[in-house]
């Protein structure tokens, strides 16, 4: 005869729990590496470079005929020098003109083919952007003849009006990559809706697409500006007169082969170096989020 207790189920083993785990010990895990091996090689980084910033600093800021190592008694002749005596407030003005001309021509042009390229599907499309990127292979040296002899029939020599042009010319290839590939990051669905909407093409673009290329369109006006800001090739050759001239093309005239005047140079290029210092210090977040955005994709 079966019992009640015969028909019951076995019960059910009780669950292994696994052992706590041990507690660590303090200090440096075994994968990490040493910390002397991160900060040995940022040291001697950070000191080549800021030796060669120190020294620019120590030449223009210390008496002539100095040789201190420590700029005392501080003095801002050179800086009244190079400004007054030898016209870099004239230069600056140029540089500046420059610059922000080459930013807003570069941005509005590499916007509008960066759409075209973004949203647009046409034959020779992909031998386009074949062609924009070896563009970036043609030193502009090369160059410098044909655009002499087209500024001088257009006489735009010793006119800004053609550093301008020369150096949107070169600086859009890239530009329009970059904002090509930003776009496309951007869904289409986006403009769609917009266009469900009662929104036109460029009503939606200037609405919904747009708003979301600030890093791109940051990215890009901040390399074109800083980039006609340090050329020196193209206002060198297209301006003759000294009241056109750049900066960098400024610090050339201090130099002789003579002599060099180490105090006047080192303030012409701390008055070179700061705009550009100020710029990236207000728009890096900015800058980094572009460039990588329009690298991802494309």
């Amino acid at each position: 005869m079966i019992t009640k207790e015969a028909t019951q189920p076995a019960p059910a083993p009780a669950p292994v729990l696994p052992d706590p785990p041990r507690p660590r010990k303090a200090g440096r895990n075994w994968d990490e590496a040493p910390r002397w091996q991160i900060y040995l090689p940022l040291s001697i980084y950070l000191v080549f470079t800021l030796i060669p910033f120190y020294w620019i600093l120590l030449f223009a800021l210390r008496p002539a005929g100095s040789s201190s190592l420590v700029p005392w008694p501080i003095t801002f002749d050179h800086f009244e020098k190079v400004w007054t005596d030898r016209s870099f407030g004239t230069y600056f003005q140029n540089s500046v003109l420059v610059g922000v001309a080459t930013l807003l021509m570069t941005t509005l042009v590499a916007l509008a083919g960066g759409y075209a390229l973004a949203r647009f599907n046409f034959k020779i499309k992909q031998a386009f952007m074949l062609a924009l990127l070896c563009s970036q292979f043609v030193p502009g040296a090369l160059l410098l003849v044909p655009l002499f002899e087209i500024f001088a029939e257009l006489k735009m020599i010793n006119s800004l009006g053609s550093v301008i042009i020369a150096e949107t010319v070169f600086q859009l290839p890239l530009s329009m990559i970059l904002i090509s590939n930003f776009i496309k990051n951007v869904p289409y669905s986006l403009e769609e809706a917009a266009w469900v909407d009662g929104c036109n093409r460029m009503t939606a673009f200037r609405i919904v697409v747009l708003p979301l290329l600030r890093p791109g369109l940051i990215a890009v006006g901040s390399f074109a500006f800083v980039h006609s800001w340090n050329h020196f090739l193209f206002a060198l050759m297209f301006l003759n007169n000294q009241s056109k001239q750049t900066i960098p093309v400024g610090l050339n005239s201090l130099m002789s082969a003579d002599s060099v005047d180490l105090g006047a140079l080192a303030a012409g290029g701390i008055i070179a170096a700061v705009p550009v210092v100020i710029v990236f210090a207000f728009i890096q977040k900015w800058l980094i989020t572009g460039f990588s955005a329009g690298a991802v994709k494309g």
